[in-house]
């Protein structure tokens, strides 16, 4: 068995969403050795940091909270689609290729995950590329930009996904992960009340998914 973490570090230098500062975790050692017999450290985090999984209400006023995700759609069978050719955005011309399956959860690997730095003009799922997944039924998509799209007035991605109560995860790593079928574990902070949580995605490869 071959195991994938496709989960971004979380460590001050990291990239964040349009590098804003305010988005920046931050790290900081409340006590060490020289006055206790144990280090312990805090963490100021933002809850899209990283690889993270969105609830419906980060775009929906009448969305759920992160709650309202059923670990059964974060565990399971997933498909890695190779899209790293793909310029500017992914459209349902590029998915239609790849035989989509009502309740596949897809990962939507690209060019974002050759770089470490944020990309103003990272790859996204474009509105159409939405509505397609939409109607096939999926039960989650992740991409490995740290935004599931940009530059759409009203975020029409997003409610597209939600309002079919697909699942989103974002900041995925998945340079070194081949296009194929792996079992999937994508474990969310068990956070209440909010609009995301930061996750640790594992990819197993040689994992009987049946």
């Amino acid at each position: 068995m071959k195991i994938y973490d496709i989960s971004m570090t979380i460590h001050e230098g990291m990239q964040v969403y349009k590098n804003k500062e305010s988005k920046k975790p931050k790290i900081s050692v409340v006590q060490d050795f020289d006055t206790s017999p144990a280090r312990e450290s805090r963490i100021d985090l933002d809850v899209h940091t990283g690889t993270h999984v969105d609830s419906p209400l980060h775009m929906l006023p009448e969305g759920g909270t992160m709650e309202v995700l059923p670990l059964e759609t974060l565990v399971g069978e997933a498909r890695v689609l190779d899209l790293s050719h793909v310029e500017d955005g992914v459209t349902a011309a590029d998915l239609e290729k790849f035989n989509v399956q009502a309740g596949e959860f897809l990962l939507l690997k690209t060019r974002n995950s050759t770089s470490d730095e944020f990309d103003f003009e990272f790859i996204f799922l474009k509105e159409d590329g939405a509505k397609y997944l939409a109607e096939k039924g999926v039960r989650g998509v992740g991409i490995d930009g740290l935004g599931i799209e940009r530059s759409q007035a009203g975020h029409p991605t997003h409610k597209t996904l939600f309002h079919s109560d697909i699942v989103i995860i974002e900041g995925l790593r998945l340079q070194e992960v081949p296009e194929g079928t792996y079992f999937m574990v994508a474990a969310p902070i068990k956070l209440m009340e909010t609009e995301a949580a930061p996750a640790r995605v594992l990819l197993l490869d040689g994992v009987s998914v049946s």
